[in-house]
């Protein structure tokens, strides 16, 4: 039997706080972590804020360490390595690209210890034909941490609720940020429990 994939899931601040979200996909509304710079058209690196737009979504990235093991998605899916790296240097042609460590050009680690990219979706943003340099890189659906704290640009989600979600995502499925926001019913603000803010992950 042929899977069913969501063909869009969205993304919308939530009222009374720009630093949190909700992402709605297939009928679930989950709480989710957005940039800490609030949502923008203008990203630039470096600002915090998470990019508005309609976007696919490339590949999943996993810790092949980690249990349960590999999860079930229509993405592209490859295991994290330690030496695995992302450029989040403008002045590098590498920017907004998969590096192998050690690397002078500035970047961040995939290989973490917190568990924030044990489970990493590649969102497209800025990336074809070529990223422009400084437009922003690195910019992810990941693992929240705990009480849903702003992110440096990504979308952040409970391990459990990506792990559940990425079984619904497809290579056609697309993630839209802040869009329609008039003509979809907005979500209540987040509930106390999700509103804790412990300082930003990624």
């Amino acid at each position: 039997m042929k899977r069913r994939f969501l063909a869009r899931i969205h993304v919308l601040p939530a009222p009374h706080n720009g630093r949190c979200g909700w992402l709605t996909a297939g009928g679930r509304v989950l709480p989710c972590a957005i940039g800490k710079g609030g949502m923008t058209r203008r990203k630039r690196e470096g600002d915090g804020a998470t990019p508005i737009g309609d976007f696919p979504l490339l590949a999943l990235f996993f810790r092949p360490d980690r249990r349960p093991p590999r999860p079930h998605t229509g993405l592209p899916a490859r295991a994290i390595r330690p030496h695995d790296g992302w450029c989040d240097d403008p002045g590098d042609p590498r920017y907004n690209q998969l590096i192998c460590l050690p690397s002078r050009a500035g970047h961040e680690r995939m290989w973490r210890e917190d568990g924030l990219y044990d489970l990493v979706v590649d969102i497209g943003w800025n990336r074809m034909p070529r990223p422009l340099r400084g437009r922003g890189s690195a910019i992810f659906m990941h693992a929240a941490r705990p009480g849903f704290p702003p992110t440096e640009g990504c979308v952040a989600l409970a391990l459990p609720a990506l792990r559940r979600l990425l079984a619904r995502i497809g290579p056609r499925t697309r993630l839209v940020i802040g869009r329609d926001v008039r003509r979809r019913r907005v979500p209540p603000a987040l509930p106390a429990r999700h509103r804790g803010l412990r300082g930003p992950g990624r």
